[in-house]
């Protein structure tokens, strides 16, 4: 095989598959699955929402993370280093990923800080307080003694800025300190240690889920809370915003792009199934975060009960950090012995978060080292003061302001969902991507058919495409401003922050990769494989790449127009803007339509001819010229780029809100059903998985036996 010397190269291994797969899990597995998931499942249709999300689960989650499974591998090196060996101009894609993952344990630390405070105040209860909370005896308190007592945000009459950074509280800064103790502690020794420690902080928040589930479902109230949780409203698969936000969630939520999976699977052993694996640990992240969700909402329903507040009302309007700390200490305290039960869900918390934040900074600290080649823990003792330094940031008084902003775009269309598209169309156009589909299908109990290139190829990068396109319309065109506030007009400090880190990543991604890292010799200077004849650049390929090139232009200014349009839209109670509105509906929206038809014509026309183009000189053992897979890979942007602004242009028009579902306060069959049908899909497709690792794991046993 031709990857057969990459793999003989020494490195160190994980002591056992399931140690990778926990592994792999806990990363996929964050604080997003215990109020990111519920809350979007509540707010996009209930019950409903599982049908575009298990789709979007199976055509970009698990294939997503099969093509990262098989690139880590297949090199044995962190994400920059992996995709140096696909091609020495792909790095900076690599580094990308990294750079953002650095970004993300200056203040993903901070979060966990904020938990391991409430868990401290939650033992405070027992003992001085008779096994009751210190606080939160109303939704206002809660998020009073959250926002103000805690975090001790700037008030508005101060007339300060609410990003103003301001005095540090002692009290998050020494959780914080604690926090990086505890993922130094985790990681320093390698993945040797990290897979006996995923061992108990992956199974621990499961068993904490489980527990408060069960509270949760043994006490009063409980069956409302689940109705607002899984009563289907079908109207909102007509919705497309339900789709987007369906499909965005299986993308942020599985850990994907930031590098992570890559290293981690660098680290298996050249023999472990790649396919199953993967399969694993997406249906591991859908089960946790749908049982996270009866737990949550089954806990919210009896606090309702309780305290005779309606559950919407509870549940708030900041699916976030709210539902963690503001609604959540609001209704733990509503419960008998409210102390106990918040010591079971802060440390679920913790559990749930801190193998996600040692993943990440696992992530960061391979790649530096594989570039380097400098010792590993030196690396991680920089690592560690660098991200506690900065994220004393956060620790301010407008730290949370500066949190949500800074997370937002990570998370948002200048963070994962564009580098996900350029890692999509680097492998999937610029790379033979049929390399990583036969490494994974070498060693794995089930195959992945030629859809699958075409699937990373086409399908996902549309998605992303239209999700960046979409999201970047919403995030312009909010009501409150962006850069600049429309009330007041004051510029939005932490935004320009944000940007100026999306706009830097990149180019910091090349800058290191362009510096020369330790010296490559021997094995280390192999790429996956040797390039075969390149073949001829024709006339056919420079149409296809122009007509792509259109085609992004093109639905670059019908984006443009919809998001004039929302603008305008948000300013009608200016009779002037108004009446701007008016002129937009009668003239500029038909020449969007038509700029929108012209561009998806555009890209569809020029992925056909990359494709085409692809298909032939792949057939013929030539490499496509630059100029056909260009055309196919900036032909599956445009494409995507016009449907994303198309959807959000019929939003606007229609005036489909995102927030008018049908909630009932009593379960309905339908609900019964989608519990006992996901429940069913989860134990069925754990059970088929596992079984056939055990079956192939006790076949290459009898294999290894020694002839006698």
């Amino acid at each position: 095989m031709a990857d057969g010397p990459l793999l003989e190269e020494q490195r160190e291994n994980w002591g056992s598959r399931a140690g990778f797969v926990l592994a792999a899990i806990g990363s996929a597995v964050g604080l997003g699955n215990l109020w990111g998931f519920p809350y979007k499942l509540y707010k996009y249709g209930g019950g409903a929402f599982l049908i575009p999300y298990i789709v979007a689960m199976l055509v970009i989650g698990i294939p997503v993370l099969i093509l990262e499974f098989s690139l880590g591998h297949m090199t044995q090196r962190a994400a920059p280093d992996a995709f140096r060996r696909a091609g020495r101009w792909k790095e900076p894609v690599g580094w990308w990923g990294i750079i953002l993952a650095f970004v993300i344990i200056t203040y993903y630390p901070v979060i966990l800080a904020w938990c391991l405070s409430f868990l401290y105040y939650s033992f405070d209860g027992i003992f001085n307080y008779g096994g009751n909370l210190p606080w939160a005896k109303t939704v206002g308190s809660a998020t009073k003694f959250f926002a103000f007592d805690y975090c001790n945000i700037w008030k508005g009459n101060e007339g300060t800025a609410p990003w103003a950074l301001g005095s540090i509280s002692s009290e998050i800064a020494y959780c914080l300190v604690a926090v990086w103790i505890l993922m130094f502690l985790c990681i320093f020794r390698g993945v040797r240690v990290v897979s006996k420690v995923v061992l108990w902080t992956v199974p621990l928040p499961w068993l904490m889920l489980l527990i408060l589930m069960i509270n949760g479902l043994r006490m009063d109230g409980a069956t409302e809370g689940l109705a607002y949780y899984l009563n289907p409203d079908w109207t909102q698969l007509l919705k497309p915003t339900t789709w987007r936000f369906a499909f965005g969630q299986v993308f942020f939520s599985m850990s994907l792009a930031f590098g992570v999976m890559i290293t981690y699977a660098s680290f298996l052993h050249r023999k472990s199934d790649i396919n199953n694996n993967a399969m694993i640990v997406g249906l591991g992240d859908l089960g946790t975060s749908f049982i996270a969700g009866i737990a949550v909402f089954a806990t919210l329903g009896a606090m309702s009960a309780a305290a005779q507040v309606p559950v919407p009302d509870v549940v708030g309007q900041r699916g976030t950090v709210g539902m963690a700390f503001m609604a959540f200490p609001y209704a733990l305290a509503q419960l008998p012995y409210s102390a106990y039960f918040a010591v079971a869900f802060f440390f679920a918390l913790i559990t749930l978060g801190i193998d996600s934040a040692f993943s990440i900074t696992e992530s960061v600290l391979a790649g530096i080292v594989d570039k380097t080649g400098w010792n590993r823990t030196a690396v991680l003792w920089g690592m560690s003061f660098v991200g506690l330094s900065a994220g004393l940031i956060y620790c301010s008084r407008g730290g949370l302001v500066w949190l949500e902003n800074i997370d937002g775009f990570i998370n948002g269309p200048w963070g994962i969902a564009l580098l996900g598209l350029a890692e999509c169309l680097v492998l999937g156009w610029m790379f033979r991507i049929s390399r990583l589909r036969e490494h994974a299908n070498e060693r794995s109990d089930w195959k992945l058919g030629a859809w699958w290139d075409w699937n990373i190829r086409i399908f996902v990068p549309v998605i992303l495409s239209a999700l960046f396109v979409w999201s970047l319309y919403d995030t312009l065109t909010r009501p409150e401003g962006y850069l600049f506030g429309v009330k007041d007009g004051r510029l939005n400090v932490p935004v320009l922050v944000g940007l100026i880190l999306a706009g830097l990543a990149p180019l910091l991604a090349v800058l290191l990769s362009a510096v020369r890292g330790r010296v490559a010799t021997g094995k280390n200077k192999e790429q996956l494989a040797d390039p075969p004849p390149r073949a001829a650049t024709m006339v056919f390929d420079w149409i296809g790449a122009s007509l792509a090139l259109a085609g992004i232009a093109l639905a670059s200014l019908g984006a443009a127009l919809a998001i004039y349009g929302k603008l305008a839209k948000n300013a009608g109670d200016n009779p002037a803007e108004a009446m701007r509105f008016v002129s937009l509906l009668g003239w500029n929206i038909p020449v969007a339509w038509l700029v929108l038809i012209a561009s998806g014509l555009c890209g569809l026309g020029a992925l056909i001819t990359g494709s085409i183009r692809v298909v032939r000189t792949e057939r013929r053992s030539l490499t496509p010229p630059a100029a056909g897979r260009l055309a196919g890979g900036l032909g599956a942007v445009g494409l995507g780029a016009a449907g994303g602004a198309s959807l959000a242009l019929y939003v606007l028009l229609a005036g489909i809100g995102e927030t008018a579902v049908k909630h009932t306060t009593e379960m309905t069959s339908a609900a019964y059903l989608i519990m006992a049908i996901m429940l069913g899909i989860l134990v069925i497709g754990l059970g088929w998985c596992f079984h056939r690792a055990i079956k192939a794991a006790g076949q290459s046993a009898k294999a290894q036996l020694p002839e006698t």
